[in-house]
């Protein structure tokens, strides 16, 4: 039986979707939501699904931090509460399914966070994006490591300055989302992208995703050094080789893994 507040997790097929469910306190991220949702990721992490969607309901998406926790809250609260926010963050690139945001309405601060640091994102036309501690009195520190690095530095540097609202689809010309569409088409939408992001190789892909995390942000020539040797050894398993045998024989390949 699923906790009052709790994150709710449902399984189709491969895909398994975790919907915060905080609508009253506009699914703030408090330590124990956070910690709920790390042990939600993480236990799909090692299950058999190819896919992950983050979705939840209310009337935002994810307000980010709950105050609650922070106000008056000692130094060594404020910084375990964020090490557990980043530990939430790197788990959801570091297990093998896709990630998906599905964002149906405003995310901010580390609810923002939660969006850029999933592998894709679709966003209901009505959804909005923000980091508000620029205007307020608590920069969005660790809320914009992941968000600089959909947005790149000047936009980022307008959205934590700022704090102002990001609309769809300025998010989406941004690059913090993959997809915008109207609001009634969203989990079409979804499941479409989500549909096409696991088809192939299980195993070749959640290879392909830590690397892809691991070369990003460093320097071109070890960005290469670390993609050859991945690749090379990556050429050795089961679904490397069926797809290049698969397309050399003309056949649908037969995925084993």
């Amino acid at each position: 039986m699923t906790a009052e507040g709790a994150p709710r997790v449902e399984r189709d097929g491969d895909v398994v979707r975790i919907t915060l469910c905080r609508p009253k306190r506009r699914n703030a991220l408090s330590r124990e939501h956070l910690g709920q949702l790390l042990a939600a990721v993480t236990e799909v992490g090692h299950s058999d699904a190819a896919g992950i969607v983050l979705a939840a309901e209310g009337p935002v998406f994810s307000a980010g931090h709950d105050f609650t926790d922070v106000l008056d809250a000692p130094l060594p609260e404020v910084r375990s509460l964020l090490a557990l926010c980043t530990e939430l963050m790197e788990t959801i690139q570091s297990v093998p399914q896709v990630v998906l945001a599905r964002v149906h309405a405003l995310a901010t601060a580390a609810g923002c966070q939660l969006v850029a640091s999933c592998d894709l994102a679709v966003a209901a036309e009505s959804a909005g994006f923000a980091a508000p501690g620029g205007k307020g009195g608590w920069f969005c520190h660790t809320p914009m490591v992941a968000i600089a690095r959909n947005v790149g530095r000047k936009r980022a540097m307008e959205m934590a300055l700022t704090g102002d609202v990001v609309d769809a689809r300025t998010a989406l010309d941004w690059g913090l989302v993959n997809r915008v569409v109207p609001d009634g088409e969203l989990d079409a939408a979804v499941d479409d992208l989500m549909g096409r992001a696991i088809r192939g190789s299980r195993a070749s892909k959640a290879w392909g995703k830590q690397t892809m995390y691991a070369q990003l942000d460093r320097p071109e020539r070890d960005a290469y050094a670390t993609a050859i040797e991945v690749m090379a050894a990556a050429s050795q398993i089961d679904g490397a080789r069926e797809g290049m045998r698969s397309f050399l024989e003309k056949r649908p390949p037969v995925w084993t893994d």
